[in-house]
């Protein structure tokens, strides 16, 4: 075993890391936003660590361990800058591959909310972290946030705990397609409104930033509400998992501000049309900052009442623009066999989506 020797993730090389999720350029630190999001690795040596910070007010961040491809921990990060150990005592000659992951989606209510990774310690070598030859970007709520994943079907407190990327959809179908994801994803938004009719709640309002729903002032000035600069990652897909919420919306009482402005999503005519045209606006949105990728709508694991809507809606798109690489599909339903915590999902129901996701999109390129 030879002396730690430490890297501020700055002076490295940069085909010695990969960064996985959006985020504002910076290795100074390195700020990680959203759920999925992640630091990449290829270490030769005995022994690493890796230098965390963490902050939050009411929402604790919780990481993962991912060492060669398998899931050794999964930890709530204490508030304040500390050197976690990452792995210790192996074979110094043999590569780790490491990501250390996000578990969690930005908690837009707390404005302290902070996941940063300054530096490592190792006393073996980085070596290149290959590319991979896809890119896919998924959107979505509270399933592609991964609500649900861990903890017995009885849990119903909303906490950080319950919460996990590293078993959701998304992560599951990058690995099966060989990708590298980014996602963008909250809890109860929508695409017309949130899950109580919440205008502001929907996910193409802040689609277009960095990291919209994060908007305390130490926030803002890590970047959060900029603009996200979608030309320097350009994915192959863009699977859009929303109207989940807007179909819940339908069954919730009107919105209403201290103004006395109100809202309310329906399923009469008149409310069909607002939620098409809304699906319309945003597929147009995806597509001008994302001209090469296929968009996929992908829908039905939580609740089926929007699969006329959404197969309308993609089907207007197309006869407007012309656009003919976005699809519409089906996910298998959740039942309660393949259902997890909270009334979401399970790690069965999103091994299951991601097998269909997967073969989908596989199809969709020629493979």
């Amino acid at each position: 075993m030879h002396a730690l020797k430490e890297y501020p993730l700055a002076q490295l090389s940069p085909d010695t890391l990969r960064v996985w999720g959006r985020t504002n350029g910076s290795l100074s630190p390195l700020t990680l936003f959203w759920t999925g999001s992640a630091l990449e690795l290829n270490v030769k040596g005995s022994e690493l660590w890796l230098e965390v910070e963490s902050d939050f007010s009411t929402f604790e961040q919780w990481a993962a361990v991912v060492v060669n491809g398998d899931v050794i921990a999964r930890m709530p990060l204490p508030v304040g800058r500390h050197w976690l150990c990452i792995f210790r005592g192996m074979a110094p000659d043999k590569v780790k591959n490491i990501r250390f992951v996000k578990e969690i989606q930005p908690m837009g209510g707390d404005g302290k909310s902070l996941f940063q990774l300054h530096g490592l310690r190792t006393d073996g070598e980085l070596l290149p972290v290959p590319a991979l030859p896809r890119k896919i970007e998924f959107v979505g709520d509270s399933i592609t946030s991964g609500e649900g994943l861990v903890g017995a079907k009885a849990e119903q407190d909303w906490r950080p705990m319950f919460f996990s990327a590293v078993c959701g959809y998304p992560c599951l179908t990058a690995a099966l397609c060989n990708a590298e994801y980014r996602q963008v994803s909250q809890c109860g938004w929508g695409v017309l409104s949130g899950w109580d009719n919440t205008p502001d709640c929907t996910i193409p309002r802040i689609y277009g930033q960095i990291c919209g729903p994060l908007e305390g002032p130490g926030q803002r000035e890590l970047g959060a509400q900029e603009a996200y600069g979608f030309a320097a990652w350009q994915p192959d897909a863009v699977v859009i998992n929303l109207g989940t919420n807007d179909a819940g919306a339908r069954r919730q009482p009107p919105w209403q501000d201290a103004a006395g402005q109100s809202f309310q999503q329906t399923g009469d005519m008149a409310g069909q049309a607002l939620f098409r045209g809304a699906v319309v606006e945003f597929l147009k949105d995806v597509r001008q900052k994302n001209p090469g990728a296929w968009l996929v709508w992908a829908y039905g694991m939580l609740g089926r009442e929007m699969v006329r809507e959404l197969r309308e809606a993609i089907h207007e798109y197309k006869k407007e623009t012309g656009d003919r690489n976005v699809e519409f599909l089906l996910l298998p339903a959740t039942t309660d066999e393949t259902m997890g915590s909270r009334g979401h999902s399970g790690k069965k129901a999103h091994a299951q989506a991601a097998e269909v996701l997967a073969d989908f999109l596989k199809t969709m390129w020629g493979e």
